[in-house]
């Protein structure tokens, strides 16, 4: 099991709320909105398992260079040699986020990514996808971002249900500033660059394509079956960005068309890619979709870590 200690409250940098209020600025992102739910419906989908002919032989076949499934996420956070430990990352004079933060195994210092979790709130699967991009080599933080929102329990405990509708309330510039409260986190230390990326799926893809409108600073963003609206601007984008999607996906897909305008406008690296057969949330479900999820993820996944390996280690 990778080693854990007590969490330790940092502080944000003090140039960070000026910055923070710049990039509100800057996105569109100052009014006080909800995140619009594009994934309204997704906890009925997630949560359903999909029997699958191939279900044993596609979990026998999950390498270490693949995430863990839902199912098998407990037992490979168990497993992994990697330093884990949670951190209080101090987002504002008035603001704490809880944060599970896994470290590579390289000699070099790492670049930071975010990994933002679902509509459920951070799950052993987010983090054991945290600690799968550290085996990449990446410093990986996956911020809890109920953290104060009065949902009992941990967040590996608190009801799917609970955190499903304290997730919905969050508001769209509060979210944005502990995000970027915590990647100014990750690259303060010792062991980081000074570049980050960010990752999310589902309500975390949103969140993903809104922190690249949202943050001059971000270098590179993979949102995995994340919607788009009009609350914020993505051609102002800094960012590289890569999204994934599953065909089987019509709701979220139906906003690729407005992604794609906008990233092209901003003029940065943009590329998508729909996996035939998939459904929403196929990284997760990976025994689901009789097998096109599976093979969405052994897709998806490589060209994630490349991604972030070409906008984020290059000089």
């Amino acid at each position: 099991m990778s080693a854990t200690r007590r969490p330790s409250v940092v502080p944000a940098p003090a140039p960070l709320a000026a910055l923070a209020l710049g990039a509100l600025a800057l996105a569109g992102c100052a009014r006080s909105s909800r995140m619009t739910d594009e994934h309204a419906g997704h906890a009925a989908e997630t949560r359903t398992t999909t029997t699958s002919t191939s279900t044993s032989t596609t979990r026998t076949t999950v390498a270490s260079s693949l995430p863990a499934g839902a199912t098998d996420a407990r037992a490979r956070l168990e497993r992994s040699p990697r330093h884990g430990e949670w951190a209080m990352v101090r987002t504002s004079a008035g603001d704490s986020v809880r944060a599970w933060v896994v470290y590579p195994e390289r000699a070099t210092k790492a670049p930071v990514v975010l990994v933002v979790h679902e509509i459920f709130g951070l799950s052993p699967w987010i983090r054991a996808v945290a600690d799968q991009l550290a085996a990449e080599g990446f410093i990986a933080i996956a911020p809890d971002l109920l953290t104060g929102k009065g949902v009992g329990g941990t967040a590996d405990s608190a009801d799917a249900q609970a955190a499903v509708a304290a997730v919905r309330q969050l508001q769209a510039s509060e979210v944005q500033a502990r995000l970027l409260a915590v990647a100014q986190y990750g690259m303060g230390l010792p062991a980081a660059t000074q570049k980050y990326g960010i990752v999310g799926f589902c309500w975390g893809g949103t969140a993903a394509f809104q922190h690249a409108a949202f943050s001059p600073t971000l270098s590179a963003a993979v949102p995995y079956y994340g919607g788009v609206n009009a609350s914020f601007d993505l051609t102002k984008a800094k960012a590289a960005v890569f999204a994934n999607y599953g065909e089987n996906d019509a709701r979220v897909n139906a906003t690729i068309p407005a992604a794609d305008s906008a990233l092209k406008a901003a003029g940065v690296p943009w590329q998508y890619q729909t996996y035939a057969g998939a459904g929403h949330g196929f990284l997760r479900q990976q025994d689901g979709q009789n097998g096109a999820n599976m093979t969405a993820t052994q897709q998806a996944w490589p060209r994630t870590v490349a991604w972030f390996k070409q906008h984020l280690e290059a000089n």
